[in-house]
């Protein structure tokens, strides 16, 4: 084993045992340790629910963020970091889990490697996302709180419960919009800014990697400025949709936009000492990032875009940088392009006519059934009525035939009576005849 093979090998050891995640009970107050990392020290109310679990991230001994993680959906709720810094080069993604979520009796240390985990931990992936999730899917695991705005190599953003399902489009968009807002628009209006503090989350939707980690219907941002006379509060939102650019929008407004309406900033951060000025500037700046954003949309299919963002808003998470590092490749894309147009579209009309096919099928089938449900209905209704009709007419033969017997009954009654007056009147003429002198 080479030199390099034995550095790797420490390296990944090492981290390891830098990496260290301390997960809160349900009756520790706020983020233990962790608190700093919001404004006045009070995290958002009213976001905490049944499934959520609170997690200080601590790497090399400190504490690095703050993450609310919920176990149903398998992604962070939001994560909450202060000073973003540029990120060093040369970091490697390990992605790492928490033990302690799926088994709180495990004996690892509170962050691992899945593979150390797996052999040990009960029920490991019950309620958090393993790497194994993202593997085969169209997604790739996007951090809330990003690789480009962390301070140091061996940073706890590289575990999977700072991670949500993004595809790989919408993940470098997310990347660059976080970037360039840090870089042009917040920290310049936060005086150094050691008194920004910044949340980061996602919103779930009804969509689910491999039936288990839920994808997001959108991400936000929320940032608290509080730098005493000159402090302000911003809200940002970027929907997963295709094309959709992230928008600005109040704090307020943003709360309104999130499950059970929390306060995502004791005291609205200070809303009633907010600068105002400083506010127009940071809109200004947002401008020219969605600006940018919808030129790079707009030109992304006729070739590569020259980039006016900083040199960090570039920056994407080793996984994705390694990806798009061969110039080979790059030409092989490129060539390919054209290709790869022509066979979409070629699906795109293959798809489109068997749609339309089956469309008519059901179509015609529909029209079918429908004229043989018309001639049931009529031939039923038909035997129906003939029915009824002839029920009609031997109901009423009894009563026919009594209407005959009575006439002819009364028939008699009238023969019998002429016959009584002709034997009355006859016998009244014999008395009459023997009664007379001779």
């Amino acid at each position: 084993m080479g030199r390099a093979c034995w550095l790797a090998l420490g390296s990944l050891l090492a981290l390891g045992a830098l990496l260290e995640g301390r997960l809160l009970g349900e009756g520790d107050a706020g983020f233990g340790e962790c608190n700093r990392f919001f404004y006045a020290e009070t995290p958002p109310a009213g976001l905490a629910a049944e499934g959520h679990v609170k997690i200080c991230q601590r790497s090399e001994g400190a504490e690095r963020f703050a993450t609310l993680y919920s176990t149903r959906d398998r992604i962070p709720v939001y994560s909450a970091f202060r000073a973003p810094r540029p990120a060093p080069a040369g970091a490697a993604p390990r992605w790492l889990v928490e033990p302690q979520i799926d088994d709180p009796n495990s004996s690892l240390e509170e962050v691992t490697h899945e593979a150390d985990a797996i052999t040990t931990v009960d029920n490991l992936g019950s309620k958090q996302a393993l790497n194994t999730d993202y593997l085969g899917s169209d997604y790739q695991r996007g951090q809330l709180y990003p690789f480009s705005l962390s301070s140091d190599v061996h940073t706890a953003i590289f575990t999977l419960t700072n991670a949500a399902p993004m595809s790989p489009t919408f993940q470098e968009r997310w990347y660059m919009n976080l970037n360039s807002l840090m870089d042009r628009a917040l920290t310049p209006q936060c005086g150094s800014g050691d008194d920004l503090y910044v949340i980061t989350g996602a919103v779930p939707s009804d969509i689910r990697v491999k039936d288990k980690v839920t994808v997001p219907k959108f991400v936000w941002l929320a940032a608290c400025c509080a730098v005493p006379g000159g402090g302000w509060a911003m809200g940002f939102v970027k929907h997963t949709r295709d094309g959709d650019v992230i928008e600005d929008v109040m704090v307020k407004d943003l709360e309104k936009l999130l499950p059970f309406n929390p306060q995502l900033f004791h005291n609205n951060c200070g809303e009633t000492e907010q600068d105002t000025e400083k506010m127009k500037k940071i809109l200004e700046m947002v401008n020219q990032v969605q600006d940018e954003e919808r030129l790079v949309q707009s030109k992304e299919s006729t070739g590569p875009v020259p980039s006016a963002r900083s040199q960090r808003s570039t920056q994407l998470p080793p996984e994705a940088s390694e990806e798009g590092s061969s110039f080979s490749r790059k030409l092989l894309g490129f060539i390919a392009a054209p290709f790869v147009k022509l066979f979409q579209l070629i699906c795109y009309l293959v798809v489109g006519i068997l749609k339309n096919t089956v469309y008519l099928l059901w179509y015609v089938t529909k029209q079918v059934i429908n004229g043989i449900e018309s001639c049931l209905y009529h031939l039923g209704s038909a035997t129906v009525s003939y029915f009824l009709a002839i029920g009609e007419e031997l109901a009423s033969i009894p009563w026919k035939v009594l209407k005959v017997i009575v006439k002819i009954i009364r028939a008699i009654l009238r023969i019998l009576c002429c016959l009584l007056k002709v034997f009355e009147h006859q016998g009244c003429r014999d008395k009459h005849y023997i009664g007379s002198p001779l």
